[in-house]
């Protein structure tokens, strides 16, 4: 903001804040600090709007199937890439440790058919519309040119086996991150309303071990993938943040990229790799931290308030700086209008944190 103001410009400054009144023409005479107040006028309230500690979020359930390695490198990999995305989610995003479920190729849950079923079972008499399940499949995967599979400890299950487990549930609101090889099959049966599927590839025939899985639980931990700067990660941000990590790799490694992550959400089982298309919108409106459904949609609303204060601060510097080529006039009826404009979408963002 513009340092060395004359008296006579802070008075003609004070006419367009004549909507805050005596407050206003008390301070004309001091114009930078009615800018400040004014500025901290704005900022008040905004703090309940800022990122908080995400409290414990009974409406979330998580399911992490660990397949097998098949070697002891994956297997280690594996078994990491699960305790990590545990952690991620119940010491960031304010999961439940009661409502995580992980099987796995040892241990007293093993990541077998039977016990997929099992556990299908279980949340369907547990689950209820308004809750939200995160499912992980992290391991690999196959295609015999018909049907896409995911490996589990015996007998593998199929993309439509999963499909009708899935359909069992009643919560509106399932999210299925398949980030095993030859995954990207999965989302032309997975594919429903108020679904939402991410793999790791974009069809059957990327068939190499993937890295997405490490990549995304980057992204869960990276401070900068709320993008849109709400306060909250969104499943679209950690999504297209861990796209770009794992283009990247792939790149510094001087290597063809062997993976290309998808994301379907709006039921038509054909993925993007961006919000594109009508694709995208419901993985944008649904949080990992502890946000119900409705809240999650508010949220989306309060990042676009705060985006508009934004702008409009933006608007008023220039202004300000323009000042010398304009009418007097013209000047102080765009300053008050600019003014009132912020104040009400500070009050919005107010009430929006409320």
């Amino acid at each position: 903001m513009p340092r060395n103001i004359s008296r006579k410009d802070a008075k003609e400054d004070a006419k367009a804040l004549s909507f805050l009144g005596g407050f206003a023409s008390f301070f004309a005479p001091l114009r930078e600090i009615a800018f400040f107040l004014l500025w901290l006028m704005v900022f008040v309230g905004v703090a309940s709007a800022q990122k908080k500690a995400a409290p414990i979020d009974a409406n979330k359930h998580v399911l992490i199937i660990n397949g097998p390695g098949g070697e002891a490198a994956y297997a280690h990999q594996f078994e990491e890439w699960t305790e990590q995305l545990r952690s991620s989610l119940t010491e960031k995003f304010g999961f439940d440790r009661r409502n995580i479920r992980v099987l796995s190729e040892k241990g007293d849950a093993r990541a077998t058919a039977e016990e997929v079923k099992k556990t299908f079972a279980t949340l369907k008499s547990e689950l209820d519309a308004n809750n939200v399940l995160f499912v992980f499949l992290i391991g690999h995967g196959s295609f015999d040119g018909k049907e896409a599979k995911f490996n589990l400890v015996g007998p593998d299950l199929s993309a439509s086996e999963y499909n009708v487990l899935l359909s069992s549930l009643s919560t509106r609101r399932v999210v299925i991150f398949n980030m095993a090889s030859a995954s990207g099959e999965f989302i032309k049966s997975l594919a429903a309303k108020g679904r939402i599927v991410i793999t790791a590839t974009r069809n059957g025939q990327e068939t190499n071990a993937t890295r997405f899985a490490g990549f995304f639980i980057a992204a869960l931990n990276a401070a900068d993938a709320d993008t849109d700067q709400d306060g909250h990660t969104s499943v679209l941000e950690a999504f297209v943040y861990a796209n770009r990590l794992t283009g990247d790799f792939y790149k510094r490694a001087g290597r063809l990229a062997s993976e290309h992550a998808l994301l379907d959400d709006n039921g038509d089982g054909v993925g993007h790799d961006k919000l594109e298309a009508g694709e995208g919108l419901l993985a944008r409106a649904t949080y990992l931290d502890s946000l119900s459904v409705d809240e999650a949609a508010a949220t989306a609303a309060t990042g676009r308030l705060l985006k508009e204060r934004t702008r409009l601060e933006g608007e008023i510097e220039q202004l300000i700086a323009r000042k010398a080529n304009m009418t007097e006039a013209e000047y102080d009826a765009t300053l008050e209008r600019l003014f009132i404009e912020l104040a009400k979408v500070n009050r919005s963002i107010r009430q929006a944190g409320s």
